[in-house]
């Protein structure tokens, strides 16, 4: 089965170069137009989306990632949990905000962010553009909320840098689905290590022969390597949350 919907999902590549042409008002009122129309849990609503055109701001956020190429995107959007809307609404409504507060509620915000991060990506690459979602707005999320002055019960998630694709890079090939999707129970298949030794070695051809950084490694390694990293980074992340006021013990 296919659709052209299929194909561009299937198409999906990261970009980190871009052009310098920015991003219209036009476009990015589009792309926040196709997250709002995403599903949200309970139709809560329960996130917020931040254009970063502050190029300073843009700067610390290189800075906090690592990733610089961000400040040369078309456009950066962050995006945020947010329960301090509803917040608002409970409390002109007197109404009890415990659950707002609460562990489930922080979960649904996050929810309802990685659906809109998703529908802001496949809505860019609709209109030709390219993105990269960063979880490494997480290096340091304490800096993160006083930089956009984020009140208590948000939590800033997810960058996103998107604009017109000065690259066109390799697609990674995805483990086979029988390592992924079971029915009605999780069950490995019995060959597991057969079919991740084909798929490790298909990566590594994908790795040494990738149009940009070249390097010898497999997907197993690679999920070895993600486990070295300094378990120091993010360690205060729950700290953090709980600072904003979301009870998650």
């Amino acid at each position: 089965m296919s659709n052209d919907l299929l194909t561009l999902l299937k198409q999906h590549r990261s970009i980190r170069q871009f052009t310098d042409q920015p991003l219209t008002a036009a476009e990015i009122n589009t792309l926040v137009t196709a997250a709002q129309h995403a599903a949200t849990s309970t139709f809560a609503q329960q996130y917020s989306i931040i254009s970063i055109t502050d190029p300073a701001i843009k700067h610390t956020l290189g800075n906090i990632t690592g990733h610089h190429w961000l400040e040369k995107s078309g456009h950066y959007f962050i995006l945020v949990a947010d329960q301090h809307r509803n917040l608002q609404i409970a409390q002109k409504a007197h109404a009890d905000t415990a659950i707002l507060r609460s562990f489930d509620k922080f979960m649904a915000s996050t929810f309802d962010v990685a659906i809109a991060a998703e529908a802001i990506v496949t809505a860019g690459e609709s209109m030709g553009l390219g993105s990269t979602i960063m979880g490494s707005i997480l290096n340091d999320t304490r800096q993160i909320i006083k930089l956009l002055d984020l009140p208590e019960l948000t939590f800033p998630l997810l960058g996103l840098a998107i604009g017109h694709p000065a690259e066109q890079p390799e697609l990674k090939p995805r483990m086979p689905q029988s390592l992924m999707h079971f029915s009605n129970q999780y069950a490995l298949p019995a060959d597991f290590d057969s079919q991740l030794a084909a798929y490790d070695t298909q990566t590594a051809d994908y790795y040494a022969h990738r149009n940009s950084h070249l390097k010898k490694i497999t997907f197993s390694q690679h999920i070895v390597q993600e486990l070295q990293r300094d378990p120091k980074l993010r360690a205060e992340l729950i700290q953090v949350i709980k600072q904003q006021r979301f009870n998650v013990d």
